[in-house]
């Protein structure tokens, strides 16, 4: 090698990082989050992103290129058929390379960690953008994240040995497969997660016994059967978010939050959300309140004659409860006698990367498309989620299902995951402008519901609120600040892991931990998880002792589920959660 060589490639490397730069900016100024907004919106798009100077980027473009040029000297230097460390690695978790081939054949080491080199670089950029505005580099960080997982090697048949090798040992059977799971997912809409073939509503998920008791145009009422000699006399009404399915709660026996408090001896109703079609299209969210947390009350209170039954609210389904109750409130009443939170957000000051996405432009798109009728499809809402953890959710299913030609296999929270459901245009659309957007519903008396101006810090009774440490939906952070918009005597926990292996954690298989601190809300996130103890296993035996010190004596259980006034319609699951969005 020529002395004038080494410059010259510097020079490239150089040049190609100017390049890469200036495409990361082109995507970034143009991108327009389409995929947040309704089609043929008849309104303003999001503001663009001014094009910055590239100069203060040049410190990492000299960096850049001084890595590539020590990584094409380590690729020259590489001895045929030696496997040699990697001079850049994946982050910890990230499975994309672990296979191999990877390392095996200089050509696709060096595609995998020049990528490495590269997906760094721009994330560095995105970082040190002059943003002073937090939403909007949330989503700058949010679109280069985007940018940088769809653009791996992993991801296309050229550039990945692991297609390559199962190609070749298959004598190309497995492209055949990969096509034919393409044109199945192209007819289905969607990217298949698991074998759904192996699950059924009602035969191996959403099988807890019991009945639905009562039906509206909204939801369906499910009273689950005893399965004690004595009951707490106390019923516990449970409401799940109304964008997805219920049987989150009720998967599989060994894994069913609803079968773990029936078998506890919990007198237990929960609400069924009904997909919407065009015919619900017009629904409003007070017309969810009333129809669904308030009436599914009234309904439970008639049933068990308990003037005050105890609450929980999931995700979605606690601003939903919390809403009615402080309706219920406004009018005199006296509703529940405590109220449970999961993941679930009232303040939304600190939404993470999901409330970042919600801007004016966007919401007024839908408010102009669906705000006065439609329907919000489930699997507009779906994918928004799945690109969130686009690595997870898209892209290794893409290899597998695609590239690999493999069959994703069974696996009931994927199944519950990729059966979505409608919400009708003008809920969503309040809920979106009025949480996400301008963070009202905390404020006292702000927003009307039903005729009455709400104040969540009215319900002054107990109130559990549990949270996941590692939720990219609902930070645990943010959950936390309910405890100071409640007006009630409040307990805080803390489960590992995400949204929904953090909610849903067996107790009987005793994994994972949680953290309890039985300090007030007086102090902040930081400091609660300071001085909290960590205990072994699931975050269930927890709540349900602090439930059961507000469910009353031991009684009798029912006979049967509802009564002369509400007779059963149907077994439980019912026909609402098996219709298909």
């Amino acid at each position: 090698m020529s002395p004038e060589q080494p410059v010259a490639m510097l020079q490239s490397f150089f040049q190609s990082g100017q390049s890469l730069t200036q495409a990361y900016l082109d995507f970034v100024t143009k991108q327009q989050l389409s995929m947040l907004l309704p089609a043929a919106a008849p309104v303003a798009q999001p503001a663009q992103l001014s094009m910055p100077s590239l100069e203060p980027f040049a410190g990492f473009q000299r960096e850049l290129a001084a890595q590539h040029a020590q990584l094409w000297q380590t690729m020259l230097l590489r001895k045929t058929g030696e496997v040699a460390e990697p001079m850049v690695k994946p982050e910890a978790g990230d499975r994309r390379f672990s296979a191999p081939e990877w390392g095996e054949t200089p050509i696709y080491d060096y595609l995998r960690q020049a990528y490495l080199l590269n997906a760094g670089y721009l994330t560095k950029v995105a970082e040190a953008m002059p943003i002073a505005d937090g939403p909007t580099k949330t989503r700058l960080l949010f679109l280069t994240r985007l940018y940088v997982e769809a653009m791996a090697p992993s991801n296309f048949a050229a550039t990945n040995p692991e297609f390559v090798k199962t190609a070749l040992e298959t004598n190309g059977e497995s492209i055949t497969e990969g096509i034919k799971n393409m044109l199945a997912d192209l007819d289905k809409g969607r990217i298949s997660m698991t074998d759904e073939s192996a699950f059924e509503i009602g035969r191996n998920i959403a099988t807890t016994p019991g009945a639905v008791v009562f039906e509206n145009d909204l939801m369906q009422l499910i009273q689950y059967s005893p399965s004690t000699d004595k009951v707490a006399e106390r019923p516990i009404l449970l409401v799940p978010p109304c964008i997805n399915k219920y049987y989150l709660m009720d998967l599989q026996p060994e894994n069913s939050f609803v079968r773990y408090i029936v078998e506890q001896g919990f007198t237990v109703f929960l609400i069924s959300w009904r997909s919407a079609t065009e015919e619900q299209g017009h629904y409003t969210w007070d017309d969810y309140l009333e129809m669904g947390p308030i009436k599914a009350l009234a309904v439970v209170k008639e049933i068990t004659r308990v003037a005050r039954p105890n609450a929980l609210g999931f995700c979605i389904g606690g601003p939903l409860l919390c809403s009615a109750l402080a309706v219920l409130i406004a009018r005199g009443e006296d509703p529940v006698e405590s109220l449970t939170l999961m993941t679930s957000l009232l303040d939304y000051s600190d939404p993470g990367e999901i409330g970042a996405l919600v801007t004016e432009s966007m919401v007024a798109a839908y408010d102009a498309s669906i705000g006065k009728g439609g329907v919000m499809h489930g699997r507009d809402l779906s994918s928004v989620f799945s690109a969130l953890r686009s690595n997870d959710l898209i892209w290794q299913y893409v290899v597998g299902n695609y590239l690999k030609g493999k069959k994703p296999a069974p696996f009931d929270l994927l199944y519950w995951n990729s059966d979505s459901t409608n919400l009708p245009g003008p809920c969503f659309t309040w809920y979106l402008r009025n949480t996400y957007l301008t963070n009202n519903l905390r404020v006292p008396g702000k927003l009307e519901m039903l005729g009455e101006k709400v104040d969540l810090g009215k319900i002054e009774v107990p109130n559990y609120i549990m949270a996941a440490r590692e939720d990219h939906l609902v930070l645990w952070q943010a959950a936390y600040l309910s405890r100071k918009i409640l007006g009630g005597p409040s307990t805080y926990t803390l489960a590992a892991s995400g949204h929904i292996a953090g909610s849903i954690n067996p107790a009987s298989k005793n994994r994972r931990n949680y953290w309890v601190n039985d300090s007030e809300g007086s102090l902040t996130p930081d400091e609660w998880l300071a001085g909290a103890s960590e205990k072994k296993g699931s975050w269930w035996p927890h709540w349900l002792a602090w439930l059961g010190q507000r469910s009353g004596k031991k009684v009798a259980p029912p006979k049967k589920p509802g009564n002369r006034s509400y007779k059963e319609i149907e077994p439980a699951p019912g026909r609402y959660v098996k219709a298909r969005a």
